[in-house]
C-alpha cells in the first residue's frame, strides 16, 4: 500500500479491513471505518471554520479518541496538528499557542477555563472546539457561543462533527509539515521540532518493520501524544493496521491491568516508568511480545526484573530524539553480548560519529551522533538560530551527494564499537566536568541503581569553587525502605574512581519530579541544588 500523508494509513485500513479494532479509550471502540469516517469528519469541521493550508490545530486534551481524531484530521484537511502535553499550566500553553500561532484550539470545557486568564494574548486564534459537552460556564452557551474574555467563537466538538459536509481538502505533499512537537531543552522556553508527513510515516514504517508489527498487535498508549515516543504508538499502530488502546494511569498497576483486561502486546515506556513495573506481579501468561525502552538509558537490574518477570517480552533498548524521532534500536538477541549498548541505526537511517571537523572517528573514540535520512525533521519553529545549530549541513564526503544534504547533530557522545554497535555516553548538557574529567551521569548511576533500597537516582553536576562541578546524587527508596546514605557513599567508594564520587548523596522523600514527557526533572533538581557549594564549603 503507498501511504505519502500521515492519514493515509487510517483510509487504507478502513478499506482494506474496516471492521478491524483501530481505537480503544476505556468502553469506546473504534474500527477502522469508524476512525476514518470521524476523521473525515473532524477535517470537515476545520475546514468549515476557513482553516488554510498549513494553519496549526492544537489539541489540550488528555488521551481520548477525540485528541487522535483531532489530529489526523487537522492532517487530513492540511493544516497542522500541535498537541500539547495534558500536564502543562496556562501560561506555558499559552507559550506553545502564541509561539506558532495556533488558529484552532482542541480542548475541554474545564481546561479551557483554565486558559482564560491567557487566551487574550493568542491572537491568532480563530476558534475553539471544546470535547465532551460543558460549553457553558462562562465561556459560551449550550449551543456554543463565544469565549466572554478573547470573543473567540466556542464550538461543541459533537455537533461539528456531526455534520457530515466534507470540504475539499487543501492540497499536501509529504515534505509538508504536519505536526510541531514542543519539547523542553536545558534552558530557556519550549522549542517546537517541526515535522514532516515523510518524518511521520518513514519512523511508523521503520519502527514497524524491526518490532515486526502487524494487524494482530495491540499497542497500550501510556506515554504523553505530546511526546514523539508516545505520538508513536499510534502512528505505527495505524501504519501496521494494528489497534492503540488510550491509557491515562495514575498508578503502575493500572497499565498492567490494562495490558491484561486488552491483551495488549506491545508495550512503550521510559526508564521511570520502567522501575515501578519491574517490581510488579506481572502474570506469567501475560500477551506482551515486546518491551520498548527510549527517553533515556534503562538500569541494567530494572532491565533483569523486567526479563525475569516477562519473560516471554523481548526487550527493544532504543534511543531517540525529538529532532528525529528514532536513531537505534538494540535487538533483543544482542543484550546479552553488548550490556549497555543504544544499538546500531533503525531500518532507513544512517548514524555517523564524528569529530568537531567533521571526519568520521575511530572505533572506540568519543565522537557526536549525527543522524541523517528521512527522520530529521525541518527545524526548529520560528527559531532559525537553533535551527542552524542543530540541523547542520553533512561534509560530501559522508554523502557522495553534489548538493547539500542536512542532518540532525544531536549534541551526544556517543562511541561506536568494530562491530559498529553504539554506546551513549552523554548529553551535551548533562556531562559532568569535575577536577578535569568528562564524567557521565549514567555511569555513576549505574551503581546507584544497583543498590537494592534505591528506587530512583540522577547525578548532577553543581557548580563548585574548587572543582568546577561536583556531584550530587539524588535519590529516593523503594516503598517500605530506607537510604542510608553512609551506605551507599561507601558502596561508590568500592566501585568508582575517585573524580567520580558523588560530593554529597541527597536521599529525596518519595518519587522525583518529573517532567511533562514522565522523564525525571534533571533540569529542575539542577536548579534546587546549584548554589549548595557554593554557600557551603564542600
Amino acid at each position: 500500500m503507498i501511504l505519502n500523508l500521515v492519514h493515509d494509513s487510517i483510509f487504507t485500513w478502513a478499506s482494506q479491513a474496516p471492521d478491524a479494532e483501530a481505537l480503544v479509550y476505556r468502553s469506546q471502540r473504534l474500527s477502522y471505518a469508524q476512525l476514518a469516517t470521524q476523521v473525515e469528519r473532524a477535517a470537515g469541521a476545520f475546514l468549515g471554520q476557513g482553516m488554510q493550508r498549513g494553519q496549526r490545530v492544537a489539541l489540550y486534551l488528555e488521551k481520548r479518541p477525540e485528541a487522535v481524531v483531532a489530529m489526523f484530521g487537522a492532517s487530513c484537511a492540511g493544516g497542522v496538528f500541535v498537541p500539547i502535553n495534558p500536564l502543562l499550566k496556562a501560561e506555558q500553553v499559552q507559550h506553545i499557542l502564541t509561539d506558532c500561532s495556533v488558529t484552532i484550539l482542541v480542548t475541554s470545557a474545564e481546561r479551557l477555563v483554565l486558559l482564560q486568564p491567557v487566551l487574550a494574548q493568542c491572537t491568532a486564534l480563530q476558534a475553539v472546539y471544546v470535547v465532551g459537552g460543558g460549553v457553558g460556564n462562562g465561556v459560551g452557551n449550550g449551543e456554543g457561543g463565544t469565549s466572554t474574555a478573547t470573543g473567540v467563537p466556542v464550538l461543541r466538538w459533537e455537533d461539528a462533527c456531526a455534520i457530515a459536509l466534507f470540504p475539499m481538502p487543501h492540497r499536501v505533499i509529504d515534505i509538508d509539515m504536519v505536526a510541531i512537537l514542543y519539547t523542553s531543552g536545558s534552558t530557556g522556553k519550549p522549542k517546537g521540532v517541526v515535522l514532516s508527513h515523510r518524518n511521520l510515516v518513514a519512523g511508523a514504517r521503520s519502527v514497524a518493520s524491526y518490532l515486526k508489527n502487524d494487524c494482530h498487535d495491540r499497542l497500550l498508549a501510556v506515554l504523553p501524544l505530546s511526546f514523539d515516543y508516545g505520538l508513536s504508538q499510534l502512528t505505527t499502530a495505524f501504519h501496521a493496521g494494528a489497534a492503540a488502546v488510550l491509557l491515562n494511569h495514575l498508578l503502575p498497576r493500572d497499565v498492567l491491568n490494562a495490558v491484561e483486561q486488552e491483551r495488549i502486546t506491545g508495550l512503550a515506556g521510559v526508564p521511570p516508568l520502567w522501575r515501578q513495573l519491574a517490581r510488579l506481579p506481572w502474570p506469567a501468561d501475560s500477551t506482551l511480545r515486546y518491551l520498548t525502552n527510549s527517553g533515556g538509558s534503562m538500569p541494567s537490574s530494572t532491565l533483569v526484573q523486567l526479563q525475569n518477570a516477562l519473560p516471554r517480552a523481548q526487550p527493544f533498548l532504543m534511543y531517540g530524539l525529538t529532532e528525529a524521532f528514532r536513531s537505534t534500536y538494540l535487538p533483543p538477541q544482542e543484550l546479552a553480548r553488548r550490556p549497555g549498548s543504544i544499538g546500531k541505526a533503525i531500518p532507513n537511517a544512517e548514524i555517523l560519529v564524528l569529530r568537531p571537523d567533521g571526519s568520521t572517528c575511530d572505533v572506540d573514540e568519543p565522537g557526536e551522533l549525527v543522524h541523517r535520512g528521512a527522520l530529521v525533521a525541518l527545524g526548529y519553529w520560528n527559531d532559525t538560530v537553533k535551527t542552524a545549530k542543530r540541523f547542520r549541513p553533512l561534509p560530501s564526503r559522508h554523502t557522495g551527494l553534489p548538493g547539500i544534504e542536512v542532518a540532525v547533530w544531536s549534541g551526544d557522545t556517543v562511541r561506536a564499537d568494530a562491530d559498529g554497535f553504539l554506546y551513549f555516553i552523554s548529553r551535551e548538557d548533562e556531562m559532568i566536568k569535575s577536577s578535569g574529567y568528562r564524567i557521565s551521569p549514567s555511569e555513576v548511576e549505574e551503581v546507584l541503581h544497583a543498590n537494592p533500597c534505591v528506587a530512583e537516582a540522577v547525578a548532577i553536576g553543581v557548580p563548585h569553587p574548587a572543582l568546577g562541578q561536583a556531584i550530587i546524587v539524588v535519590a529516593s527508596a523503594h516503598e517500605n525502605s530506607l537510604i542510608d546514605a553512609e551506605a551507599v557513599l561507601a558502596d561508590c567508594k568500592a566501585r568508582l574512581p575517585g573524580y567520580m564520587l558523588p560530593a554529597k548523596i541527597v536521599v529525596y522523600a518519595g518519587s522525583l519530579p518529573r517532567n511533562p514527557n514522565g522523564k525525571i526533572d534533571r533540569n529542575l533538581l539542577r536548579l534546587q541544588w546549584q548554589d549548595h557549594f557554593l554557600d557551603h564549603t564542600a
